[in-house]
């Protein structure tokens, strides 16, 4: 029988994977049978151990570490196979008035840079019908207030998935990428967060916010095999959001 979404002997890097949605991911792809790298900032060698895997440390905005990542992949288990561009960042919550320079450059030396550099050093090492999966967000697909660097720096994901699905065709690498609303992560509770995640609950059909082992789900399907004719996509994640306004927000709206 068919051993539906499996991994066994694939090869993943799984960037920002020792918390949130990419701890999820790495411990989903590993329950699936793959090897996985786990790239983080923050000391990963618990879940590496646990998983049986490859913790290393990495800043994706240094182009040189993130091309060692990948070579690492090579060294550790001879080849690459799946990539999960995941780490990111915001700026804190702030309107556009009062954004600085330094809050544009750090959300998109992470989360647009920290991709590109994904794409650029996995591609040459990949192995033909490889797999990059991109996070972006929903904030990629409308205007989120008090999040401008933040929703810049996510469309950008947008644009580098779609232009890289074009250009890594010919190898019959897929690149695809995943936009979840807010997900029940560290990052989302930050200082000032509660009000963004209350606000959803109610825009959001389903009346909660997204959990990470929820995304994970996604990027296992974009990653496997069975997956081979999905390219050059941004997934929505939103518990319906998408699809209009929710019955408690409309209900909201006309009692004011």
């Amino acid at each position: 029988m068919t051993e539906f979404y499996s991994l066994k002997g694939e090869v993943a890097v799984v960037t920002g994977g020792g918390s949130g949605i990419g701890m999820e991911t790495v411990k989903r792809f590993a329950q699936a049978g793959a090897k996985v790298v786990i790239a983080d900032l923050q000391n990963a060698n618990e879940l590496a151990n646990e998983i049986d895997g490859v913790y290393v440390k990495t800043d994706v905005t240094d182009e040189q570490q993130v091309k060692l990542l990948m070579q690492s992949a090579i060294d550790a288990y001879g080849k690459l196979d799946i990539v999960v561009n995941n780490a990111g960042v915001f700026a804190d919550y702030k309107k556009l008035s009062e954004t600085s320079e330094k809050d544009f450059d750090f959300c998109f030396a992470v989360n647009t840079k920290g991709v590109a550099w994904g794409i650029k050093h996995a591609e040459p090492v990949m192995s033909e019908g490889g797999r990059i999966i991109n996070t972006a967000s929903s904030a990629a697909t409308h205007g989120v207030i008090s999040l401008s660097s933040y929703v810049a720096s996510k469309y950008s994901v947008i644009g580098l998935t779609k232009t890289a699905a074009l250009e890594l065709a010919g190898k019959k690498i897929r690149v695809n990428c995943i936009c979840p609303t807010t997900v029940d992560t560290p990052m989302a509770h930050e200082d000032d967060g509660e009000f963004l995640i209350e606000g959803e609950k109610t825009m959001v059909p389903l009346g909660r916010i997204c959990q990470p082992e929820e995304v994970a789900a996604l990027v296992h399907f974009l990653a496997a095999r069975d997956c081979d004719f999905i390219n050059g996509q941004a997934i929505l994640i939103d518990g319906g959001m998408s699809a209009g306004t929710s019955e408690p927000a409309f209900e909201k709206m006309i009692r004011q």
